[in-house]
């Protein structure tokens, strides 16, 4: 186990922007992560840090523990009943490719998720219809024990973006077993380049971004909404809505501050709410001392 001490954040969030956290634990593999899991306090605020999608550390930072999991939690395998096992560190297009290889449909949209599992789960991230969670047989859980737990869908609150334990609060998310119906590899396969080259045209992904800033909306897009209130292409501080995708703020020099971009999603959220009465409800996760 490798930890840093003031860990600027600006190089693990894909903004590229935001302020250090207190300590930064990088694990080995899961049992490595079970055994520091139960070092920390009781009361240790703490972070599960993927491929720093959907985040932004304000620049005063985070005082707390911020755990990467990408390259450790990194099993990924098919099982002997069928079902794919996949840790929370594993990137979303990966388990994508790997269950189309293995001849499965229904993974296709995890292609178009810039995060990893772990991510994917506690947010039910979705895209072209397909939500995580329609497919999870089961998850294995961490407490702050570092005891491993394995849970079944009922037991927890989901909806849309959003997934909770009814029961706990204290457990993070560190693999799941997935069931995807049987399909065609070929069909799958191209389904997935598909995806890809569609989310190439309309986003800006050679820019520093964090993936869609809000939830749509019941019935709407973020996007349109965002568009109409004639904000595309505004900027504060070097945070600018993309001309591409109103849905996204960018930061092309990366000199934007981590308080630039949450002021411009400030004005976003304040316009269209002047504009059409809809309170936008953001998607990415800000946290951190605000001043």
């Amino acid at each position: 186990m490798e930890v840093r001490a003031n860990e600027p954040m600006a190089r693990h969030v894909t903004w590229r922007a935001g302020g250090p956290v207190a300590k930064a634990a990088f694990p080995c593999d899961l049992n490595d992560l079970a055994t520091f899991m139960a070092t920390l306090r009781h009361d240790e605020p703490l972070l599960m840090v993927g491929l720093g999608s959907n985040l932004l550390i304000r620049d005063n930072g985070f005082d707390g523990t911020a755990i990467f999991t990408h390259g450790a939690l990194a099993t990924l395998r098919l099982e002997a009943d069928g079902a794919i096992y996949a840790e929370a560190g594993v990137a979303s297009p990966k388990v994508a490719r790997f269950a189309a290889n293995q001849h499965r449909s229904g993974a296709e949209f995890l292609a178009g998720i810039p995060g990893t599992l772990g991510g994917a789960l506690a947010m039910n991230a979705g895209c072209h219809g397909g939500e995580i969670w329609a497919y999870v047989e089961r998850v294995r859980m961490l407490n702050r024990r570092g005891e491993l737990i394995d849970r079944t869908p009922d037991e927890f609150a989901i909806s849309y973006r959003h997934c909770g334990l009814k029961a706990a609060t204290d457990e993070i998310f560190v693999a799941a077993w997935l069931r995807f119906p049987a399909g065609d590899q070929e069909t799958a396969r191209a389904l997935i380049k598909q995806l890809l080259e569609k989310r190439i045209a309309t986003q800006p992904l050679q820019l520093p971004n964090a993936g869609s800033v809000f939830r749509n909306p019941p019935g709407d897009y973020a996007a349109r909404l965002i568009e109409a209130a004639g904000l595309k292409g505004v900027d504060i501080g070097g945070a600018r809505v993309s001309e591409k995708h109103a849905n996204f703020i960018v930061n092309p020099n990366g000199k934007a501050s981590a308080s630039a971009i949450e002021s411009l999603i400030g004005r976003i959220q304040a316009e269209v709410q002047q504009h059409f009465g809809i309170e936008l409800v953001r998607e990415v996760r800000v946290l951190g001392a605000s001043h």
